[in-house]
């Protein structure tokens, strides 16, 4: 008999990150938003579960003022929210944001919706980052 076994979350989830870059910043009424590159398609856990996933500034600039932002992606689209409420240190447009606990099933659920290309994957093992995974070039889907 041939077994097949899923590592599952647990085992994986944190061996992950989703990295994105900030778009803008807008704030509409009393809310502040950071608008990142990396949106629904790419991790949907939080906008079809509501799972929290913390996310984090690459870079700490400690003198940065904190506000409290809802953190969602590129896509128009209502659902396409990474976080909610989380107060966090500002950070600005080409700043890039961490998003933890995305190595179980980000890849594996994410899609192609709205013509967005699958993000590259990268390898790290102590000091040595290999890219195992290309970004999909979206020309070849259509």
């Amino acid at each position: 008999p041939k077994i097949i076994i899923e590592p599952g979350r647990v085992l994986v989830a944190n061996t992950g990150l989703l990295v994105m870059r900030v778009i803008s910043n807008k704030k509409s009424g009393r809310k502040n938003f950071i608008v990142a590159d990396g949106g629904m398609n790419d991790i949907m856990r939080p906008s079809i579960y509501g799972a929290y996933h913390e996310i984090l500034p690459v870079n700490i600039f400690p003198e940065r003022e904190k506000s409290v932002y809802d953190i969602v992606g590129p896509i128009c689209e209502s659902g396409d929210v990474l976080a909610k409420k989380r107060r966090m240190r500002n950070v600005y447009a080409g700043e890039l944001l961490a998003l933890r606990s995305a190595g179980a099933y980000g890849y594996s659920m994410s899609s192609n919706y709205n013509l967005r290309a699958r993000p590259a994957e990268v390898m790290v093992d102590g000091d040595k980052a290999v890219l195992i995974r290309a970004r999909e070039d979206i020309r070849k889907l259509i």
